[in-house]
């Protein structure tokens, strides 16, 4: 029964710690051949512009500190071999659920934007802040980040 506990209470924190951003669809401008053609030389045209996020890496740290605390739980179950099944069970599923949080815990948001050139050039551009830019402005590319002529 306090396995069970135990169990419903780890799927209850994965479950919301691992939900689904609220993005809206990303919105595309194609550059007609004469916008291109206007472009000046190293400018860009953003094509479209959204953000990811992504998990963080797990260090390790999660995965011990789940285990042990799963392991503990599990230990509080059943008797004899069921015992030790129980904290081998738990450990495992611990070691798991405290990697998950970790990188939960470590996740970024990074901003994604496709550009073209004046030849038609598709490039894709990783930008960790938030550019202020959208779907048709006209960009340089400067030291890894996307600016205004």
């Amino acid at each position: 029964m306090k396995l069970l506990i135990a169990t419903a209470a780890l799927a209850a924190t994965l479950s919301t710690s691992v939900r689904a951003e609220d993005n809206p669809a990303p919105v595309l401008s194609v550059p007609t051949q004469a916008q291109r053609s206007a472009l000046c030389d190293g400018c860009l045209w953003v094509q479209e512009i959204h953000s990811e996020t992504r998990k963080g890496k797990g260090s390790g740290l999660g995965v011990v500190g789940g285990a042990v605390i799963g392991g503990l739980l599990g230990n509080q179950v059943g008797g004899g071999t069921g015992k030790k099944l129980a904290t081998v069970g738990g450990a495992a599923a611990g070691g798991y659920a405290g990697n998950e949080v970790e990188k939960n815990a470590k996740k970024s948001t990074v901003w994604v934007a496709q550009v073209v050139d004046r030849h038609g050039q598709m490039h894709r551009v990783e930008l960790g802040a938030d550019p202020m830019l959208r779907a048709g402005d006209t960009v340089r590319e400067r030291d890894g980040q996307l600016v205004r002529p």
